[in-house]
């Protein structure tokens, strides 16, 4: 199978090499691989460059944005100027972050996922990072049938149903959401560990403790959901003000008449599913 990587690069001049080389290393070699120089400041674009020597499939695309990290929104804007570079001629494309080592068969597993089921959408593995005695530990607060941001694979198909991602905080729900509602799957391979070599969120600007919130605004959640995921997630943290924050952004959000991600429609099935797993985990925990 052919496939494609973009991999936003912002100040990763410390782990990029690891992560092109395990690109490298792969027994399925993508057929081009477009690392965005995002308005780095380090040595990031010496490292690329470096790369471009050893091998054609590496292409760079230097980039001019906001130096404040924000998630979702500065990723999106890099990941997608590397898109405009590379054409349809893919069965997978995939959005790659600049930090991670991937195992040697990650790739040719991950094409596996796609030929052996056609409804397949979205797939990948497991974050690993380390723990404090240097263990490399699973990290994956999520619900295991969640693909993390950091190494989304997508079918051409499903990329091009859901409208390509969304440029903004909840873009790696929002997508699976979009799948789900036009019937594409999600799948995860708990054997490939991914490892991260920088902690989750620990580049995040601050001003973005709110941006959680507006998310599920703008994902036409409603309030009774956002404030349910806002608990659950608050408890999960062991962070009260977690909830309060998500809740100030919702109504933010609200107030400021932030546009949706989603339409009507697609609002009203997402709304259903959440409702669904609410009430699948109640019965289970009965």
């Amino acid at each position: 199978m052919k496939y494609y990587v973009i991999i936003p690069a912002h100040n990763e001049e410390a782990y990029l090499a690891d992560t092109l080389n395990s690109i490298l290393r792969q027994t399925l070699q993508p057929q081009k691989v477009v690392v965005v120089n995002d308005n780095s400041t380090d040595g990031t674009e010496a490292v690329i460059d470096t790369f471009l020597t050893l091998s054609p499939i590496f292409e760079k695309l230097n980039s001019v944005s906001s130096e404040v990290h924000m998630p979702g929104s500065k990723v999106i804007e890099a990941f997608r100027k590397g898109l405009v570079l590379l054409d349809d001629d893919y069965d997978f494309l995939v959005k790659l972050d600049a930090d991670l080592i991937l195992p040697d068969k990650y790739f040719e597993k991950i094409a596996h996922i796609f030929r052996g089921h056609p409804n397949a959408g979205i797939a990948g593995g497991f974050i690993y990072e380390k723990n404090e005695n240097g263990q490399w530990e699973l990290h994956h607060p999520m619900n295991e049938d969640h693909v993390r941001g950091a190494f989304k694979a997508y079918s051409k198909a499903c990329f091009k149903a859901i409208g390509g991602l969304r440029n903004a905080m909840g873009w790696d729900t929002v997508d699976e959401l979009l799948a789900r509602y036009h019937n594409f799957g999600i799948f995860t391979d708990s054997n490939l560990h991914v490892k991260h070599l920088r902690p989750t969120g620990n580049a995040y600007d601050q001003n973005a403790k709110l941006l959680q919130g507006k998310a599920m605004f703008c994902m036409r959640y409603g309030i009774s959901i956002t404030a349910i995921a806002s608990l659950k997630m608050a408890m999960k943290q062991r962070n009260l003000k977690a909830f309060l924050d998500n809740i100030q952004g919702y109504l933010e959000a609200h107030r400021e008449k932030a546009p949706f991600l989603v339409n009507e429609k697609e609002g009203a099935y997402i709304r259903k599913l959440r409702w669904d797993n609410i009430r699948r985990k109640l019965l289970k925990e009965r």
